[in-house]
């Protein structure tokens, strides 16, 4: 597993791909604007340039974009879905302009119409979407949830259904967050368990489809449906629970982004949870190849 985390952007892009490489990442994650702004101020062609440029200069292997938390793309009402639907379009010409591989999104929630309804509306939009941008390469990856209220997306039959009424397979795929998972009731935290999970996966969303991990403690029980990130090794899942992710060589060329809480410490507390997950492997990891130049957007 390519293991890096989320980190900010507010000294620039280019500066977030460098703090990657300077506290031991191999991926990166970023947010493009404000995750609490419906739309932000354009990126330049300029500063995505120097973006990309800076992530193969620093060696990061998988890179991704994490939509804001405003997007609710199973909403019932149609204008606020229309809203939702245009920031999403946004969010998808910034990751498609940086150059990353993903767009991370939480689907949303059905809001007391239905799951049936939701996954409906969630595929919709991803269609139309995808339909208007055919020279994008960006995937759109749908994120697991805890299962809090009436949120979409925490059993993989749901997340798998989505993925099955989208017409372009090659541009959606699905990001797995621990926490969520641990949340919504699944107990990875023994091998046996592990292997449990994984089959379900394998059922349902299929493994192909996982292209990312959120690596997160959770802070509440398991099945809680609380949405509460911990450090590694902190929390109810505890450092043990995640070596069987990060040794299953199936994920060797899979990003893992810690998204755990942070102090006033410039990072360090990731650079301990980097620590942590690293200490758990039990082989020398292949390398894999040198990651590929980034390509020049589509958009002009």
């Amino acid at each position: 597993m390519y293991l890096g985390a989320h980190l900010g952007i507010a000294s620039g892009l280019d500066v977030a791909a460098s703090e990657a490489e300077r506290i031991g990442c191999e991926s990166l994650q970023i947010f493009a604007k404000s995750p609490q702004m419906w739309k932000g101020p354009p990126i330049s062609q300029e500063a995505a340039a120097r973006f990309r440029t800076a992530v193969v200069a620093h060696h990061l292997r998988a890179t991704a974009v994490h939509h804001g938390y405003l997007l609710n793309l199973a909403h019932p009402d149609a204008g606020r879905r229309a809203q939702s639907e245009r920031a999403f379009r946004d969010e998808l010409g910034r990751a498609e302009l940086l150059g990353v591989d993903a767009l991370i999104f939480h689907p949303g929630a059905h809001l007391g119409s239905g799951s049936v309804a939701g996954v409906a509306r969630i595929a919709e939009a991803l269609n139309a979407a995808i339909a208007a941008t055919p020279a994008y390469h960006v995937r759109a990856l749908l994120e697991n949830s805890a299962g809090q209220g009436t949120t979409m997306g925490s059993t993989f039959e749901e997340l798998a259904e989505v993925l099955d009424r989208v017409s372009n397979a090659e541009r959606v795929g699905v990001t797995l967050d621990t926490c969520h998972l641990f949340a919504a009731g699944f107990d990875f935290r023994t091998p046996e368990g592990y292997g449990e999970m994984i089959d379900h996966v394998r059922r349902t969303i299929g493994l192909g489809r996982v292209r990312a991990f959120h690596l997160n403690d959770a802070k509440s029980d398991l099945g809680s449906h609380l949405d509460r990130h911990e450090n590694i090794g902190a929390g109810k899942i505890g450092s043990e629970g995640f070596r069987s992710l990060v040794n299953d060589p199936r994920w060797a060329r899979v990003p893992g982004f810690l998204e755990t809480p942070l102090d006033d410490d410039d990072y360090a507390s990731y650079v301990r949870d980097l620590t942590t997950l690293r200490s758990l492997l039990e082989a020398r990891r292949p390398t894999g190849r040198r990651p590929r130049p980034r390509r020049a957007s589509t958009i002009k």
